[in-house]
């Protein structure tokens, strides 16, 4: 089984791989890396590629990293791009990150989130950019 973590470059995307990494050690398990695509405003749409995806693992991960690879995909729809990912390595857990909503729109996920949340083969854990969370507090 497998630890399934989405990534985007993002504050959400570093927050996910994070909590990722350290489940994936918890649990002895491998790291799936779900590297869809995002708009940049210098290239318009762009999917991060492995090279970047490994080097920012390898900056989080702060000792050993448990066996880890890469999915990609141009898919316009992120949510499902992570449920065919999980569903394909048999995903133990899947690991997204989510955007700081204002105190009106805590209840309103992103359709990405949304769509992962509830149509999940496993169980989900999303986090929140941990500066941003402690920015608020």
């Amino acid at each position: 089984m497998s630890i399934v973590v989405g990534y985007a470059p993002s504050a959400q995307g570093t927050a996910a791989l994070r909590a990722g990494i350290r489940e994936a050690r918890s649990l002895k398990e491998d790291l799936v890396v779900a590297a869809y695509a995002y708009h940049d405003p210098e290239r318009g749409k762009t999917v991060p590629t492995e090279e970047q995806v490994r080097a920012e693992v390898d900056q989080l991960a702060e000792g050993e990293l448990p066996p880890m690879r890469v999915l990609s995909s141009t898919c316009d729809d992120a949510g499902e791009f992570l449920l065919e990912a999980a569903q394909k390595v048999s995903a133990s857990l899947l690991v997204i990150g989510l955007r700081r909503k204002s105190p009106i729109g805590k209840l309103n996920l992103g359709a990405a989130a949304r769509r992962v949340l509830l149509g999940a083969p496993c169980p989900v854990l999303a986090v929140k950019d941990a500066a941003r969370s402690h920015a608020a507090a």
